[in-house]
Formats: structure tokens, C-alpha cells, sequence
């Protein structure tokens, strides 16, 4: 009964760090529908080991991250807007989150037209707040 009544007094606190991830995600999508991708760079570690797994593989903290964005949407019209559907959030511990979903973009055709596709984002709780340290993006 002891170890119930423990569990649903972590509740609150395992409910509110996963709202904490999903603002992540949130916020990340109003920095790039703002056209601001330092701020969306923002939400990864700037640390080494952080990883992009899409069309090609990147490596390193937020400067390398910021670039490859730059590089694939070097405009506002290319960059289009962002949408986040179906964002699940599975806990791996205190410090780990990950996050599967659906992205959209909505682009003009001279933008590139629309896109679409899966994400799996793993996530870790640092003194900034939670940060993106792997994402894997499939369109």
C-alpha cells in the first residue's frame, strides 16, 4: 500500500516534466514559424554527442545543428510552417524523455511544396531545461 500511495504521489511531478517536454516541442515549433532556427537550434544540446539522423547524419552541439538547418532551409519561404501532430511522450527515467510524433510542413511550391513526415526525439533534462540530444526525422 506503501508503494501505491508513493506512485501516485510522483504523479504531479512525472505529469508536469512531461508537459515540460511537450512545451519543448512547442516552443521549437514557434521559433520556426517565426523564422528564427538559432532559437529552434536552441532546444538541442550544444554538446558533442548530440546527433541528426535525417537525409544525412550530424554530429555536434547547437552550432552544427543550426547549420545543417541553414543549409536545408536557407529562406523563410523554404522553411514554410511547422506543425507537430500525434507527439507521444514516453518517460526513460528522471532525466530522459522520448518523444515520437508527426511533422508537417506547409510550403508554397516555389518553397518546395509541402512535407511530411515521422520523428523519434530523445531528450535529456539539464540545468537549461530539457534538450534535444538525438532526433531522427524521416520524411
Amino acid at each position: 500500500m506503501l508503494r501505491f500511495a508513493l506512485f501516485l504521489c510522483s504523479i504531479p511531478l512525472l505529469c508536469a516534466q512531461t508537459d515540460a517536454v511537450r512545451a519543448v516541442l512547442t516552443q521549437s515549433e514557434e521559433a520556426w514559424n517565426r523564422g528564427d532556427l538559432a532559437a529552434f537550434a536552441s532546444y538541442y544540446d550544444d554538446s558533442p554527442g548530440t546527433t541528426f539522423v535525417g537525409h544525412e547524419v550530424v554530429r555536434g552541439g547547437v552550432a552544427a545543428i543550426l547549420n545543417r538547418y541553414q543549409k536545408a532551409y536557407p529562406t523563410r519561404e523554404k522553411m514554410g510552417t511547422l506543425a507537430f501532430t500525434n507527439v507521444a511522450v514516453r518517460r526513460l527515467g528522471a532525466d530522459y524523455a522520448l518523444v515520437t510524433g508527426d511533422f508537417h510542413l506547409t510550403r508554397t511550391a516555389a518553397g518546395g511544396g509541402n512535407a511530411s513526415g515521422h520523428y523519434t526525439l530523445v531528450l535529456r533534462k539539464t540545468p537549461a531545461g530539457w534538450r534535444i540530444i538525438h532526433d531522427h526525422t524521416s520524411s
